[in-house]
């Protein structure tokens, strides 16, 4: 806040918006193995200062797996009635969660990655053995979702939390199957 009203007298203006962006680190356990290692979150903290109202805003890029519900259908119909192995696509997906953090109120970076992995628990793994990789294939194959349903996953954690005001929830799975990405857009309140 000290730095937006350096900026503001320095340029003689009466509103002004500035970023911090950081990758920030969270120790995280493996999945079966009791490995831990450094997952980095891309985290940017936005201020921003119009008609005398100041705005806090976090963006979080929290990166998950998705497994297509259809494909893992389809995939389990060639199973049990050809006795064809077949492979569910899934894929790198991004959520790009966008918050602004009521005032007076206190949103630790943790905390918005905490409410990501309790919306989808499928966030992509640091520390992989074997035994992981199983274990997070189970995970996916419990947990298929298709983008509009991770949009509204995360727009549903981010409703039951009293810190948060309006948000944005861009998601966006990295298709393996269609050469284009599927994207879904949620938003709530004027701020986005």
């Amino acid at each position: 806040e000290a730095a937006l009203e350096d900026y503001k007298r320095d340029l003689d203006s009466f509103d002004a918006r500035i970023q911090m962006r950081v990758s920030f680190p969270m120790k995280v356990a493996s999945l079966r193995s009791n490995l831990v290692g450094w997952q980095y979150y891309d985290l940017t903290l936005e201020l921003v200062e119009a008609g005398g109202v100041r705005q806090k805003i976090m963006h979080l890029d929290f990166v998950y797996s998705s497994t297509c519900p259809c494909s893992l259908e389809l995939s389990e119909h060639a199973r049990m009635t050809r006795g064809q192995l077949a492979t569910p696509h899934s894929q790198r997906s991004v959520a790009r969660i966008s918050v602004e953090v009521r005032p007076g109120r206190v949103l630790w970076f943790e905390d918005l990655v905490e409410l990501a992995r309790s919306a989808v628990p499928t966030e992509t793994q640091v520390m992989v053995k074997r035994e992981d990789e199983q274990a997070f294939a189970e995970l996916n194959a419990a947990n298929p979702i298709f983008v509009e349903d991770a949009a509204r996953a995360f727009c549903e954690a981010l409703q039951g939390d009293a810190r948060i005001g309006d948000f944005r929830v861009v998601a966006s799975h990295q298709e393996s199957l269609h050469s284009h990405d599927a994207v879904s857009l949620l938003v709530r309140g004027e701020t986005f």
